[in-house]
């Protein structure tokens, strides 16, 4: 056994395997925005909860809103899952979880929590950590297994 690689990989981790990586989660959350989004365009009635978060919140235009922010969740989804344009498409779907994030899911958490319990319940919500996926992606970029990287070595990049 190689104790000096097999120490290396516990302290660094393996670059080798990086691109692995950044395909299973660049896949699997583009695919859960793309699948959420047209679960929330093309099923009746929808729209209907993004609606009235967006009222609750006292955003302008709610049910254009509503159809906007479903849209960018399934273009943008789909866009992440085969990567391309993954980089624009990372940055919508960030500003959309950091709206989110602002106006429905910080109101929910408990009130009166000492600020170490709220950050603990802050770090916990779904929408903080889809943050940091797409903060990961746009500064990993999309992986070799994308098209984004096909289509950069075709344009000579």
């Amino acid at each position: 056994m190689n104790w000096k690689r097999l120490a290396e990989f516990g302290l660094l981790g393996s670059s080798d395997l990086e691109h692995h990586a950044i395909l299973l989660v660049r896949v699997s959350i583009g695919l859960f925005f793309a699948i959420s989004g047209a679960n929330k365009l093309f099923r009746a009635g929808g729209t209907k909860p993004v609606f009235d978060t967006l009222v609750k919140a006292k955003i302008p235009f709610p049910r254009l809103t509503a159809y906007f922010v479903s849209g960018v969740e399934f273009v943008g989804g789909s866009l992440v899952a085969v990567g391309f344009l993954s980089t624009p498409a990372c940055v919508a779907l960030l500003i959309d979880m950091v709206v989110a994030t602002l106006t429905n899911a910080i109101s929910a958490m408990p009130k009166g929590l000492s600020p170490l319990s709220w950050l603990d319940d802050f770090l916990y919500l779904p929408e903080v950590l889809y943050v940091l996926f797409f903060i990961w992606l746009v500064c990993s970029g999309p992986g070799k297994f994308s098209v984004d990287y096909w289509l950069a070595g075709k344009l000579g990049m």
